[in-house]
């Protein structure tokens, strides 16, 4: 199926990003399309945000509605489907998603991160039912249970740290000897008895039947591998740019990061890209909503320049 419409510019992504994109674009009359698969991204996944100024204190899911409630009321539209496929024809960027295909003058991309994986056998199997990226939204279903958590970084031991406020036991399991958290958190999780610390060990496989029952693990120093109980497996081993449906559209970095400069343009006429998908150093909601702002006005400046009207940014208080 197709959308014959000619969109002024299609979002790919539907978090902070994306959605403050959106706004602008919206705010300035372009035909506005969001494509998503969800609403929110990584920060509707968090209990709260306490960084955001202007705002002390605001669930992440709480605050991510607002996002879209606002770049909808100015005619933002939002679509849920997956992109896998760009091409140009002339000056049109043509879409092919799992839904359907869409058509647009200028593209943004803020598509985010994934979770990364360990990709080992029984993890795909038991997504869902055992096996979670994310602490913060499902440790409370592990009370006074057994979970495992994978990692070595401040999410991994924050996880681990809240995880053992419910579950009876938390073994957290690295492949290195010595974390590369905080030193707050790594004083937290040594300290607390009911987290044990796997230093040089790997995860190689989850087991179970219908749910997690156990994990098998590897000493990387003595080889010695073992069989755990748990109930659940948390992988907090950091994020991942998922970006081989652009194949080479843009150029990116060895981590798959969108290379923009500093008007968030791509190495593409009419592609520009925002938030924690690109180069940009710093990943947070302030940024990417800052960087998405940026993109949208610069779509915006583009189409304007095309159409002959506007031949250079200009600097606006609105």
């Amino acid at each position: 199926m197709n959308d014959n419409k000619i969109y002024d510019v299609v979002i790919i992504g539907g978090a902070a990003a994306g959605m403050s994109a959106a706004l602008y674009c919206s705010r300035r009359t372009l035909d506005t399309l969001i494509i998503t698969k969800d609403v929110g991204g990584q920060a509707s996944i968090t209990d709260f945000i306490e960084n955001y100024p202007g705002i002390e204190k605001i669930a992440g899911p709480k605050l991510m509605n607002q996002f879209q409630a606002h770049a909808e009321s100015y005619g933002a539209i939002f679509k849920f489907d997956e992109i896998n496929k760009i091409r140009k024809e002339d000056d049109i960027f043509i879409l092919t998603g799992g839904i359907q295909e869409y058509k647009a003058k200028s593209l943004i991309l803020a598509f985010g991160l994934v979770p990364r994986e360990l990709d080992i056998p029984g993890e795909e199997e038991f997504k869902g039912r055992g096996v979670s990226f994310c602490a913060t939204c499902d440790a409370p279903l592990y009370k006074d249970k057994v979970a495992a958590v994978v990692g070595g970084g401040n999410s991994a031991l924050d996880g681990a740290d809240l995880l053992a406020k419910l579950a009876k036991k938390v073994y957290l399991i690295h492949r290195k000897d010595n974390f590369r958290a905080e030193q707050v958190l790594i004083d937290q999780v040594t300290e607390n008895k009911k987290i044990e610390i796997l230093y040089q060990h790997e995860v190689k496989e989850v087991l179970g039947n219908n749910v997690v029952e156990k994990i098998k693990v590897v000493s990387l120093d003595t080889k010695e591998k073992k069989e755990i109980a748990v109930d659940g497996l948390f992988e907090e081993i950091g994020f991942i740019a998922k970006a081989g449906f652009l194949d080479g559209l843009v150029k990116t970095n060895k981590k798959g990061e969108v290379i923009t400069d500093s008007e968030t343009k791509t190495s593409e006429e009419g592609v520009f890209a925002a938030g924690d998908c690109t180069d940009v150093p710093f990943k947070q909601v302030v940024i990417s909503a800052g960087e998405g702002a940026k993109a949208g006005l610069g779509a915006y400046f583009y189409l304007q320049s095309k159409a002959g009207k506007n031949r250079g940014m200009s600097i606006g208080w609105k």
